[in-house]
């Protein structure tokens, strides 16, 4: 620090010393001062009621909507709105009486915008707690206020929960009703279209073509059994034919031998076999070994050859001995027998043919509806695009609804959610402002900056010289020496008195100020 700043502050300093008088004035006068204000400004008390946020009883988390962190804040910032509503104000403004000066010279709508600038709503940070607070001049009105607004609470929440329930349960019934409407109508078409089509939707597509499948190898088979049959048919008729044909050849026997004729017995089948022999020789030389009476005969041939090779020429002799006695028109029974299959095989064939000729039509019923399928599933697409989301909202609105009647249910019994007093407004003892200690420092840093800045003020329009180096910068002359100021002992002794003087005044005055403190605060005209 050089020899400037030293000589700076030690000016300031003894400009300090110097004016010691005017700051400590000006503090003691700030401090009456505010000492007075506070005695004169109205005072105003404050109390606090706190509520809490009590969640339904009943499995709140299916029952209620309304469930979740941001539950209370979003429910008190609704019922504070309508707490603090005109109505509701004015009400509790006419109850209390309150703001009776204010009501005499300003509009209704101006104290109630007062009355809402007095009320604090403090929603909870932390928990299911809020407060409700209310200001005023009169403390036992400031507490009934308090404990009012707090009530108003509950009462309005009970009212907003109960017709808001009602009413979303009476919007969700009419949506329901109208989306039930709307879904009947639509089921209905895709009922009616169904019924209509049915054979024709994708869902019967591979049905009808197994089925398709299944008539195509049907029509096959019947048009294999047919041609089976009517080769059989054909079998038969030569069999027929050719058994007719070798009873004329043995008629024609015996009427060549008459003789014979009571001594000739039925043929045996080494007879008939020559016979068949001798006849497939004549049909070999007319026919090719292709031809239908040639294969008939060849299997006759077979058949015989097979029958007389187990059987032997003995037995064979006995047996149509005893045949002779009993059966004398065997080959007429044959060719009856044969006959009578034949109309067998005639009345197959006829019902077979029937059978395939009622095949195309259903083949090409079927057939229709495979070619329809993809027209059908463009047309059972475009009338069910929207159902799946009308099925969803309709869901919704059927959970909605059950919700809010569940809800309704719980809000008539007073059972849903729901604000409870946890602590009531008490009568305040102290006023909220103005706060003593605030305007105790606050007037002394007033005076103190009222003191310090006089001080510097008339330092500063003082055009006197205080030392050599202001003479030495004003005439830019160098002052050679300097004669301290000597005082008489007059002066010396007045100085004396008047600083002795004022020390008294200003403690006196200072206590004086002190104890008038003291006696208000005991009195209770000052709360600190």
């Amino acid at each position: 620090m050089d020899t400037t700043q030293r000589q700076l502050i030690k000016k300031y300093a003894d400009l300090l010393l110097e004016r010691w008088r005017l700051i400590s004035a000006c503090l003691l006068l700030a401090i009456t001062a505010g000492l007075i204000v506070y005695l004169f400004i109205p005072k105003s008390y404050q109390t606090i009621s706190t509520l809490s946020y009590e969640q339904q009883q009943i499995n709140p988390t299916r029952m209620d909507p309304e469930q979740g962190r941001n539950q209370l804040k979003e429910a008190v910032a609704t019922l504070q709105e309508v707490v603090i509503s005109r109505n509701n104000l004015e009400k509790v403004i006419n109850q209390f009486s309150l703001y009776e000066e204010a009501r005499k010279r300003l509009p209704i709508e101006d104290v109630i915008e007062a009355m809402r600038k007095d009320i604090t709503i403090v929603p909870a940070t932390r928990g299911d707690i809020f407060s409700v607070s209310f200001q005023g001049q009169d403390p036992d009105k400031v507490m009934k206020v308090t404990n009012a607004l707090a009530s108003l609470f509950i009462e309005e929440n009970l009212k907003y929960r109960g017709e808001r329930a009602t009413e979303t349960s009476k919007y969700t019934s009419e949506e329901l009703q109208m989306a039930k409407k709307v879904m009947d109508e639509k089921e209905q078409l895709m009922r009616d279209y169904k019924v209509k089509y049915y054979n024709e939707l994708p869902e019967q597509r591979a049905s009808n073509m197994a089925r398709l499948i299944a008539l195509n190898d049907q029509s096959q088979r019947l048009q294999e059994a047919i041609q089976n049959l009517e080769r059989t048919k054909i079998m038969a008729q030569e069999q027929v034919s050719m058994l007719r044909r070798l009873s004329a050849v043995s008629a024609t026997s015996e009427m060549a031998q008459p003789g014979a004729n009571a001594s000739r017995l039925p043929l045996t089948d080494a007879e008939r076999l020559q016979q068949l022999r001798r006849h497939y020789s004549t049909l070999q030389i007319k026919y090719t070994e292709r031809h239908p009476e040639v294969v008939r005969t060849k299997q006759l041939i077979e058949q015989l050859e097979s029958r007389v090779g187990k059987e032997p020429p003995a037995e064979q002799r006995t047996a149509a001995a005893r045949i002779r006695g009993i059966a004398g028109n065997s080959d007429a029974m044959e060719i009856g027998r044969q006959q009578i299959q034949l109309s067998e095989y005639e009345a197959n064939l006829r019902q077979l043919r029937a059978d395939l000729a009622a095949l195309p039509a259903e083949i090409a019923k079927y057939q229709g509806w495979i070619e329809a399928t993809p027209v059908r599933e463009a047309e059972w697409n475009g009338l069910t695009r929207d159902y799946n989301e009308m099925r969803r909202h309709y869901d919704e609105l059927v959970a909605r609804n059950l919700q809010a009647q569940s809800t309704e249910t719980l809000e008539r019994k007073q059972k849903g959610s729901k604000f409870k007093i946890v602590d009531s407004a008490r009568r305040p003892d102290k006023p909220f402002k103005p706060n003593f200690l605030k305007i105790f420092l606050a007037a002394i840093g007033l005076g103190l900056g009222l003191g310090f800045g006089c001080t510097f003020l008339l330092d500063f329009t003082d055009t006197s010289f205080k030392d050599a180096a202001e003479i030495e910068e004003y005439v830019g002359v160098p002052v050679i020496c300097a004669v301290p100021h000597l005082a008489k002992e007059e002066e010396s002794s007045r100085k004396k008195f008047i600083f002795t003087l004022s020390i008294a005044l200003f403690s006196l005055y200072g206590v004086g100020l002190l104890a008038a403190i003291a006696f208000l605060w005991l009195k209770g005209m000052i709360i600190i």
